[in-house]
């Protein structure tokens, strides 16, 4: 397998002008798409909307071209709002640019390394919940324009950002409330009735509900705050490299909410792409997308770009629109270059009520609340694990809720595991040579792994010895650590000293290799090793 090979150079064979026709198309219907989202999710971050659009263009277009998956578009994404937020209201914006370029570092490492299928061990317990409290943290975010409410900064911290809330409920924008609530209609009717509109069907609710209340607010001279009052509008023209000032005293500062970018990138990327492969039947390759994802993400803070990483609506609205190489994903950055370059002007009226309406609708659909309500299918240790991520993405923050997240998984896992590795004894029936024998020989067969959360069962055998001969079955043995071989070890000392013999059966592959390292051949003598259970009893009843 090479090192870096971008699925782009795969799409070439039996490429054809009917393909092309389809990804060209693909990614202009795209390219719409992701102008209104890029500034809402620019704007939800504390960032102007121009960082969201040249990152759509610049870590997009990077993600396209080096990717491994062939549908996938790259772009700013609405599980970063909540962490881009706290950076920036916490670090300063050029802190954020750091952070940004130093995730695109570790991004790129962790494919180098080959790390990418690691990602898919993290329990889906886990990814629902960070991403349902991811959603309703956007949802919290955009009250304040949804409402229309006179709040000079939003707080980053959960309760400081519901007193200021609480605090302004008095100053409703009635109008802006109007144009929110409407908008949101809009996208919600659009969607349900989207499919018997014909050819209109296929311009996206979201650039439909933007249009229609930049028209109302533009003609109507509505006093709401629009992208032109609060921003200056957007830039109309390409965005200029600046080198990011880099110190040790301000990176190390900077190394945790990195990391914390670094994983949820590399997390929502290669979900987004399990997705894609499921739509196209294809299989991506994690690695070359992590790589992907990681020079994207190095290169769009140079230009003024936050954190990307692989989006599902955008994806899935590419392969319904018949995409089916990376070409689609270069269109669709080019597609929002023209948008700015030619249509810059025409942004400045686009009301920030109707993008709150926009990210309001964007975070319903990405969380997945009906995993709440089947919450009574699962076991506790799952129903657990998904409510506190859940709980501490909202209250505290998303890198200590994985944190706990995993851990709690972790234990679950360590339990689940350590319950299946178990003894069970020898019925005497079966082996005429044990007849008479109790409290002299006593014969076991163990099943599952020994490993440092089933060591307990070698401790508990320690306890009971007989009084001639130990013989112990590994044969249903499937995987021995360190620990387990310590405990092993020790075992051997402990009936040594007591004059038992010790008789291993059955060891075979993983758990015979780790014997052979541990040394366990060299301090049982060969007569006491056999490869089957019915060999060491036979030489047991003979001692």
């Amino acid at each position: 397998m090479k090192l870096f090979h971008p699925r782009l150079l795969d799409s070439f064979h039996g490429y054809n002008g009917a393909l092309f026709t389809k990804d060209v198309l693909a990614g202009i219907t795209v390219g719409i798409v992701a102008l209104p989202l890029a500034m809402a999710f620019a704007i939800a971050s504390g960032l102007k909307p121009e960082a969201g659009i040249f990152t759509a263009i610049i870590a997009g277009g990077l993600i396209s071209l080096l990717g491994g998956s062939r549908v996938q578009i790259g772009g700013p994404a609405g599980a970063f709002i909540v962490i881009v937020y706290g950076i920036v209201d916490r670090y300063g914006i050029a802190n954020l640019l750091l952070a940004t370029a130093m995730s695109g570092v570790f991004l790129f490492l962790m494919g180098m390394l080959r790390l990418g299928t690691l990602i898919r061990f993290i329990p889906v317990a886990v990814i629902i919940g960070f991403t349902n409290g991811i959603a309703v943290l956007i949802g919290l975010s955009q009250i304040k324009e949804f409402f229309g409410l006179q709040i000079a900064k939003m707080p980053a911290e959960f309760f400081l950002a519901i007193q200021a809330l609480y605090a302004a409920a008095d100053t409703v924008n009635p109008i802006a409330l109007g144009l929110s609530v409407g908008s949101l209609v809009l996208l919600i009717t659009w969607r349900k009735y989207q499919k018997r509109l014909g050819f209109a069907g296929h311009i996206p609710g979201t650039v439909v509900a933007m249009a229609v209340a930049t028209i109302v607010t533009s003609i109507f001279s509505l006093p709401v705050d629009t992208i032109g009052s609060r921003f200056g509008g957007i830039p109309s023209g390409l965005p200029s490299f600046e080198w990011i000032p880099v110190t040790w005293s301000t990176a190390q500062f900077v190394i945790a909410p990195a990391i914390t970018l670094a994983l949820l990138g590399a997390i929502e990327s290669l979900l987004c792409a399990r997705i894609a492969d499921g739509l196209i039947h294809d299989r991506h390759e994690s690695n070359q997308e992590l790589m992907a994802q990681g020079i994207a993400n190095f290169v769009s803070p140079f230009f003024g770009g936050m954190p990307a990483t692989g989006t599902i609506a955008r994806t899935v609205t590419n392969v319904q629109s018949g995409a089916r190489t990376p070409i689609a994903g270069i269109v669709h950055s080019l597609t929002l270059l023209v948008i700015i370059l030619f249509g810059a002007p025409l942004a400045k009226n686009i009301p920030l009520a109707s993008l709150a309406a926009i990210l309001m609708f964007v975070a319903w659909n990405m969380g997945e609340w009906r995993k709440f309500i089947d919450l009574k299918q699962f076991r506790m240790p799952y129903r657990i694990t998904m409510l506190s991520v859940f709980l501490l993405t909202v209250v505290l923050d998303l890198t200590v809720a994985i944190q706990v997240g995993l851990l709690l998984a972790f234990v679950t896992f360590i339990y689940r595991i350590s319950s299946l590795s178990r003894s069970e004894s020898v019925n005497p029936q079966d082996f005429p040579a044990l007849q008479n024998q109790e409290g002299k020989i006593t014969a076991l067969r163990l099943y599952g792994s020994i490993f440092f959360g089933a060591v307990k069962l070698i401790e508990k055998i320690e306890t009971e010895l007989p009084t001639k001969a130990l013989v112990l079955d590994f044969k249903n043995v499937i995987y021995i650590d360190v620990s387990g071989m310590d405990a092993i070890l020790e075992l051997e000392r402990t009936c040594k000293s007591q004059g038992v013999k010790l008789i291993i059966c059955g060891l075979a592959h993983q758990p015979h290799e780790m014997a052979a390292r541990a040394g366990l051949f060299e301090l049982v003598p060969a007569d006491c090793i056999y490869p089957d259970l019915a060999k060491g009893i036979t030489a047991s009843a003979e001692i």
